[in-house]
Order: structure tokens, then C-alpha cells, then sequence
């Protein structure tokens, strides 16, 4: 077979589909039946220089897939493949893959740089492959050796630290690794490629260099190093040197005091006359430093809070004299079609984000340095100053007190409103945006400080309905202004509000912006519609009821056109699909709104049985979006109804069921299982002719790999629901449904503390077990609890297990405490034993009695009740 393998390689990149299908089966047919041949031969293609480009690079892609994976299961699956190898084959292999980094071939040494990290992802952690370091590293100081293998063995390196945690390393090896690098970056001798791969290394590295910031001689060596390379004559190695200094300035802040006059230095001047790709990175380092002052304030209490604490350095308010111009002449820097394009990132883009950053950082402080700019611009002639300007005022709403800003609002509100009809795109554009935080920051219509009064309401809603017409970029934004607007009177305590005058104006202007045909990017009809939400949503009931009456069947019809829309390509199906998204959303909200008040509810249910009988229709159109949205607007419609949803099931029955197997498509599947517990909810009892096949469906969705693991918390959860409903209809799935939920509890009962994304599952799948407890204790306790007796021992251990666990989140230990409250509750006396046994239950409930949280107070207090009654018993 290796003697095949190059053309079964190229066969495969065949444009001929159906040469190519039968070498892509031959190839799939190797792996399975023998994959340690199978990626010998690999690696044997990807170092021989003598064999086509093509074959290498497709066996280099295909080595690193049988590696690594996006997804978590698949690449734990993976890696065990990998050590299941024999040893003797995998060292050839890795030693094949380490001779490819002296490949003549650029190609060839750069793919097998990433193959080697990914090897030693596996390995490295299980204390495998220990002289991989030792080897590159050779590599780097071996006489003659050629620059290209330099450079590779580099790339290794950095790829290597990108792969591995810094717990996998030796010290040794680290102080190793940071010596070639800097070695590579400063000896002249080295070509610009060398210079370059160790500068991204070095990148890559400084995870690992804890201990050597913390020793001054040895960080001001590094600093040094990098410091000399972002003024290196190459552009390339500028940039990946400020990129270094954006992640030290995240990594080591409370160590950087010395260094900040030469960095501001460095940083000012490439943002003065640098190229862009510098001059961005160079930006980025002062946005990076905001967000670690940010975050020290946060943690301590407020911008005031800087001064005061130790770990913060206030280095951004000590440098804001100089910074703040710098800042200030990056927002001139404008491209002229940057309104244009959504991915549009520049000097001015950057500039501005690094002003707001500074004025959450700084707060009161930066208004003094930004205001006389904004004065001194926002008149001139010149576009570029008047989008400049503009751009600055809207940057710094975040951050200063309302006070301070106010009367700066209440004096530029006209300006502003007027500015909106300015001849120049780019300045209604920011203008828009700037009204869209100013309502979105500072528009709260309980505010002390109202920068929106009675009076100039109108003047405000004339001017956005008329801007929302403008050029589609403009009109996006003046989405959010109005979504913000409406958002601001949200709480008003009153049972009136303001914006009740204007919402039929409002909601026919979104209508209209939704229908508009003037641009081919959907998200202006995305944002349209997601404005009608909000308006929906803050709207006061029942004040606004025939409005949102009148809406709901004006939303009605649109979806029922949807359906008859003509389908002749790939394009239409993916238009249809996302309007009836839209308009699915909308009634969504609308459902919500109305059936949350008695006095409205009656509208929702007059229209129930139309409403349903679109939703099916959408379903048969078959787009998981569309599924998606109208599953979640079921679940309104279903809360809304009540036991009256009973009649829908027959014909939504194949539809939820489709849900419920779409495990490729893991969100359609996860919202089918909200949904579920939506109809569980409404239904009760009356949901038992369909239980069979939804519990069926949710078993096997548990016991499917293949489905993304989000899905699997959010479905124990649900079985809380159905026993709540059924009751005791709920023993004859004990057997199946009591051993997942043991095997989910071991599952997460250790898990890698360091791993936050492992945390938060383990976390998420910690509460779905304790509420599908809570739901079984609950539906048993009237009729049937004693069949939850065997299972009362293993509930508390788990119980206690998690409580011991520092990084249980509060949404865990609301639903602990009360599935041992429930536990007391159901089983009463039976437990005595069990909660004198474990009194960690004591401990717990102490602490949350502490909380400052009155719900999860409320819940300890209960329980508290229920042990104590059980304790005397």
C-alpha cells in the first residue's frame, strides 16, 4: 500500500468525482484496517522531498486530522488512537516528521511543524517523547546547520507552546526554549525567516515564563529582546514583536512599571509613522492595559478604586496627558469606504475602541481631554473632522458619571439630531451610532439625570424615522438607536409610557425598513425586526394592546406569505429561511407579551389555532433556522395555551420528534428539548399519549457521541420536568433514566480545575442532575416516593462531593440545596439516618443563608425546615 500511497493521494485531489471518491474510499479503507501503516506511509510521503507537492501537503492535512479535533470527544477519541500505536512505529513516524524540518520545500517543513505539536499534545502531557525540546533545540545550535532548519525548528517551538500547558514543561526546558529564542531573534547572523519564527515562538512562549518575569534580570533581558525587534527594519518582525508586548501587557501588568516609558515611546511612534499592521498592534497594547486596569477595578470597586490598590498601577491615567492626543489623531485616520464594510478594521476603528477602553478606565477624567477636540471638529468643513468628532463623543459615554455627562448630552442632542441630515455617509453613520449609546448608556426613563425629557421625544422619533430611510448602514443604526430608545422606558413604574403616542409610527417604520430591497445584506432586516422585538417587549400592557393586536396579525399574514414564496435556487430557500426566522421571533415576543397579562391573554388564545397552523406549515419547509425559531415560539405558544396545547400534539408530534433527532444541528436539538419542558409544563397528565416517544427520543439523544455535549444538562433537567408532570406515570422510565443520571454524576464529579470550559460543562451537567432529582422527588412524593428510597444515599454523596468543590458556580448550589430539601420533603423520616450520617448539609446551608442572594437565602431556609423535620421525626 505505501508503494500506492502518492497516486491514491493525488487521485484524491482528482477534479474527476469519480476518481476521486473511489482513492478518498480507498484511503478511509487503509486507516480503518491499519492505521499505524497507514500513518507511516504518511509521514514517509511528507518528508520525501523527491515526492509531488501535492501528495505532501494533502498527507500533511490528513496526518493532522487523524491528530486533533474541534470537537472535545472527537479529539479525546483521537488521541487515544494515537497511543494505542505501538511505540516502535510511533518513533519512526516522529522521527520522519522531525527530519522533514530540514525539507528543502517551505511547505513541507511548515506542515510538519504543526504535526509535530500535534503529536506532542498527546504525548508531552502523558511524560512522552521527553527529548522533543532537548531535539529542536539541537537543531538551533548545531554547526552548519542550515537557516531553513533553524527556522522550522523555531516554528516547532512555538507551535509546541501553543499545543502543551505550561504545567507540561520543566523549568529547565523553558529556560531552554527562551534562550534559543532569544538567541534567534538577536544574532544578526540570522536570516529575516530565523528572526521571524522566533519572535511568533517567543509569542507563544511567554505562557510558559512565569518564573523568569518574576526573576528583574531575567525580564528585563526578554523585555529588551522584544523591545529591540519592534524597531527591527522588516515590517513582519515589528508587528509579531508588538504583538509580544499586547500579550505581556495581559500577562505580567503588575511587573511592567519600569518598562512604560519605553513602551509608550515605541508604541507612539509606530502609531505616528509606522505602517498600519504595526501601528494597530501598537494600539492594541494600550486597549490591553484597560482591560487589565478594567478588570482590577472591577474586582475592587469602581474607577475610583485605582489609586488604592496595590496591584494597580494606574498607568493609564498617569500616561493620559500624552495618551489621550495620541488617541484623539488616530480617529482623522479614516478610509473612505470603511462605513461600507462590515469587516472594516483601521487606525481610526482601533483608535476610537482604545479611547472608550480609556474612558472606562479613567472615567470623569477623560472629558476635559475629549472635549475640546470634539468642539474644535464637529463644525469644521472637512468630513473627516466631523466623523472624527463625533466618533470621539460617542466613545467616552462609557466610563464617566452621569452627572458629568449629562449636561454634555443635553447641549449636543440637537447637534446631533441635526447632524443625521449631513451631506457626508460616513458622519450620519457615526452619528447614529453615538444616539445609539448615548440611549443605550445613559436613557433610563427612572433616571435621576433624564437626558431625554418630554419635550424633545418628538423631535428625537421625527428625526429616526426619517433617518431610518437613509443608506442601509445608516438605517442599521438607527435600528439600535430606536431598539435602545424604547429599551430606556422599559422600567418606567408608571402603567403609561412615554413612547406609547409614537409606537404605530415606529412599528410601520420597521415594517417598511424590513421589506426594503435596497441592499443585499440581511442584517438590516435582521436588525429591523430585532428592533420590533424590543419595541414589543417594553411596550406597557394593556395600554398598547391593540397596537400589538394589530401587529400580531400583520406578522400573521407576512409569515403565511412565506410559505407560498417562489423557491428557485439555493439563495431563495436561504431568504425565505431567514424571514420566517424573523417574523417566528417575532410572534415569539408577541405571544409572550400578551399572554403574560390577563386582560390580553384572550388575544393570544383566539389566535392559537392559526398561529399553530403557520407554525406547521413553516416545518414542513424543513430549515433547521426555521425550526430553530419556530420551536422556540411553540414554547411561548404552549406556555400561553396551557392544557388547550393538547390538541396540537398529533400534527407537532413529528416535528418535535425531528427536533429531538437532529443531533448534527445541536442548537435545533437543544431548543427542542426547552420546548419539551415548555409542553410538559402546560400539558401535565395530559401529555402522557406522547410521553413514550419524547422520553425515547431523549435517551437516546443522552446515549448518542455524537451529539454536542451541551445538549446532555439541559436534558437531565428536562426529565425533572416530565416526572413533575406525569407523576407517578413517571416509574416505568426509573430504570432507564436513574443509571444516566449516575453516569453523568461520575462523569463530572473530578474534572480539571485548570480547564475553564470543563468547569463551566461540568458545572452545567451538576445542575441538570440535581433538577432532575428535584422534578422525580417532587412528581413520587404524593403517591410513590419510597421508589426513590435506594437512590437517597448516592443523591447526598454526589451532594457532598460537589459541595466540597471550589468551583461549583451558584446557579449549582441553588439547586443542591433544594434537591436535598425536596430529598427531605418526599422521603420524610426515611432519611434520618442518611442526614445525621452526612452533616455537611449544615456547612452548605450556613453559607447560603450568608448569600447576598434573597432567592437562594429563601431556598436554604426552606430546606433548613425540611431536614429539621425529618431530624425530629
Amino acid at each position: 500500500m505505501a508503494m500506492e500511497i502518492t497516486q491514491l493521494l493525488l487521485s484524491a485531489q482528482s477534479p474527476d468525482g469519480q476518481i476521486r471518491a473511489s482513492a478518498e474510499g480507498t484511503l478511509k479503507q487503509f486507516q480503518e484496517q491499519n492505521l499505524p501503516h497507514f500513518l507511516f506511509s504518511l509521514s514517509v510521503e511528507l518528508s520525501n522531498d523527491q515526492k509531488p507537492p501535492e501528495s505532501r501537503r494533502l498527507a500533511g492535512l490528513i496526518l493532522k486530522n487523524s491528530l486533533d479535533a474541534k470537537d472535545s470527544v472527537r479529539k479525546e477519541e483521537l488521541a487515544q488512537r494515537w497511543v494505542s500505536v505501538d511505540s516502535s512505529v510511533k518513533a519512526q513516524i516522529k522521527e520522519s516528521l522531525l527530519l522533514t524540518l530540514g525539507s528543502s520545500i517551505p511547505e513541507a517543513r511548515h506542515t510538519s511543524s504543526q504535526v509535530v505539536a500535534k503529536v506532542a499534545s498527546i504525548e508531552i502531557p502523558r511524560r512522552e517523547w521527553q527529548n522533543l525540546i532537548e531535539r529542536l533545540l539541537t537543531n538551533m545550535n548545531q554547526q552548519g546547520a542550515p537557516e531553513s532548519l533553524k527556522q522550522a525548528s523555531l516554528e516547532t517551538l512555538g507551535y509546541v507552546c501553543e499545543e502543551v500547558s505550561y504545567k507540561d514543561l520543566e523549568q529547565d526546558q523553558v529556560n531552554a526554549v527562551l534562550t534559543a529564542v532569544a538567541q534567534g531573534m538577536t544574532q544578526p547572523a540570522h536570516s529575516f525567516e530565523v528572526r521571524l519564527a522566533a519572535v511568533r515562538s517567543l509569542y507563544n512562549a511567554l505562557e510558559f515564563a512565569q518564573s523568569n518575569f518574576e526573576n528583574e534580570m531575567e525580564r528585563s533581558y526578554i523585555m529588551k529582546v522584544v523591545c529591540e525587534a519592534a524597531v527591527a527594519k522588516e515590517v513582519e518582525i515589528r508587528q509579531a514583536a508588538f504583538e509580544c508586548l499586547v500579550s505581556i501587557s495581559s500577562m505580567y501588568y503588575e511587573v511592567l512599571e519600569p518598562y512604560m516609558d519605553t513602551l509608550f515611546n515605541l508604541t507612539a511612534n509606530a502609531v505616528k509613522v509606522d505602517e498600519e499592521p504595526v501601528a494597530l498592534q501598537a494600539l492594541e497594547f494600550w486597549s490591553s492595559i484597560c482591560d487589565e486596569e478594567i478588570e482590577i477595578q472591577e474586582e475592587y470597586g469602581g474607577a475610583d478604586a485605582g489609586s488604592s490598590v496595590a496591584a494597580h498601577s494606574c498607568f493609564i491615567e498617569k500616561a493620559l496627558p500624552l495618551l489621550g492626543p495620541m488617541l484623539l489623531e488616530t480617529l482623522l485616520k479614516q478610509e473612505e469606504d470603511q462605513d461600507q464594510d462590515d469587516g472594516a478594521w483601521n487606525l481610526s476603528m482601533a483608535g476610537g475602541t482604545c479611547l472608550g477602553l480609556v474612558a472606562r478606565t479613567v472615567g470623569d477624567k477623560i472629558v476635559p481631554l475629549v472635549m475640546p477636540f470634539v468642539e474644535n471638529n464637529i463644525t469644521k468643513p472637512e468630513w473627516r473632522n466631523r466623523e472624527a468628532a463625533t466618533f470621539a463623543f460617542g466613545s467616552i459615554l462609557e466610563g464617566p458619571s452621569i452627572e458629568k455627562l449629562a449636561p454634555l448630552v443635553h447641549t449636543g442632542l440637537g447637534f446631533l439630531l441635526n447632524a443625521m441630515k449631513d451631506q457626508n455617509s460616513h458622519v450620519k453613520d457615526t452619528t447614529a451610532w453615538t444616539l445609539s449609546r448615548i440611549f443605550e448608556i445613559l436613557h433610563c426613563s427612572n433616571s435621576s439625570h433624564p437626558v431625554i425629557t418630554a419635550e424633545k421625544l418628538p423631535h428625537i422619533i421625527s428625526v429616526l424615522l426619517e433617518s431610518i430611510t437613509d443608506a442601509p448602514n445608516v438605517a442599521e443604526k438607527v435600528c439600535g438607536a430606536v431598539y435602545f430608545l424604547a429599551q430606556g422606558y422599559e422600567d418606567a413604574e408608571l402603567d403609561s409610557s412615554m413612547l406609547t403616542p409614537y409606537l404605530t409610527n415606529i412599528i410601520a417604520a420597521l415594517l417598511s425598513t424590513a421589506d426594503r430591497t435596497d441592499t443585499y445584506s440581511p442584517r438590516l432586516r435582521t436588525s429591523a425586526y430585532e428592533t420590533l422585538n424590543e419595541i414589543v417587549r417594553c411596550s406597557k400592557i394593556p395600554e398598547t394592546s391593540n397596537i400589538i393586536g394589530q401587529l400580531l396579525l400583520e406578522v400573521m399574514t407576512r409569515l403565511g406569505k412565506t410559505v407560498d414564496l417562489q423557491i428557485l435556487s439555493s439563495d431563495d430557500r436561504e431568504k425565505q429561511s431567514d424571514l420566517q426566522a424573523s417574523l417566528c421571533g417575532v410572534l415569539q415576543v408577541i405571544i409572550q407579551k400578551l399572554s403574560g397579562n390577563e386582560e390580553t391573554k384572550a388575544i393570544i388564545l383566539q389566535a392559537a389555532d392559526r398561529i399553530m397552523v403557520l407554525f406547521l406549515q413553516v416545518f414542513a419547509c424543513r430549515s433547521s433556522t426555521v425550526h430553530e425559531e419556530a420551536m422556540l415560539a411553540i414554547g411561548a405558544l404552549a406556555y400561553a395555551t396551557g392544557e388547550e396545547f393538547a390538541k396540537y400534539m398529533p400534527d407537532f408530534c413529528k416535528y418535535l420528534d425531528m427536533g429531538l433527532q437532529n443531533f448534527e444541528e445541536y442548537q435545533v436539538c437543544s431548543v427542542s428539548v426547552g420546548v419539551v419542558g415548555d409542553i410538559f409544563r402546560a400539558l401535565e397528565d395530559k401529555v402522557l399519549p406522547f410521553c413514550d416517544g419524547i422520553m425515547t427520543n431523549l435517551l437516546k439523544d443522552l446515549s448518542n457521541p455524537m451529539l454536542h455535549r451541551s445538549v446532555k444538562p439541559a436534558i437531565l433537567s428536562c426529565f425533572g420536568d416530565i416526572a413533575l408532570a406525569i407523576g407517578e406515570n413517571f416509574e416505568k422510565y426509573l430504570t432507564y433514566v436513574m443509571p444516566m443520571l449516575q453516569g453523568a454524576a461520575e462523569h463530572c464529579v473530578t474534572h480539571d480545575a485548570y480547564d475553564e470550559d470543563i468547569v463551566e460543562y461540568s458545572n452545567q451537567l451538576r445542575r441538570g442532575i440535581f433538577e432532575a432529582y428535584s422534578g422525580i422527588l417532587q412528581g413520587f412524593k404524593s403517591s410513590k416516593a419510597q421508589l426513590m428510597e435506594p437512590y437517597a444515599n448516592y443523591l447526598l454523596q454526589f451532594t457532598e462531593a460537589v459541595f466540597t468543590d471550589k468551583n461549583r458556580d451558584e446557579g449549582v448550589t441553588k439547586a443542591a440545596v433544594a434537591v436535598i430539601g425536596d430529598l427531605a420533603d418526599a422521603l420524610g423520616p426515611n432519611t434520618k439516618i442518611l442526614f445525621k450520617d452526612r452533616t455537611f448539609h449544615m456547612e452548605l446551608l450556613g453559607e447560603c443563608l450568608q448569600s447576598d442572594d434573597d432567592q437562594l437565602k429563601e431556598t436554604a431556609t426552606w430546606t433548613q425546615g425540611m431536614i429539621g423535620r425529618v431530624l425530629v421525626s
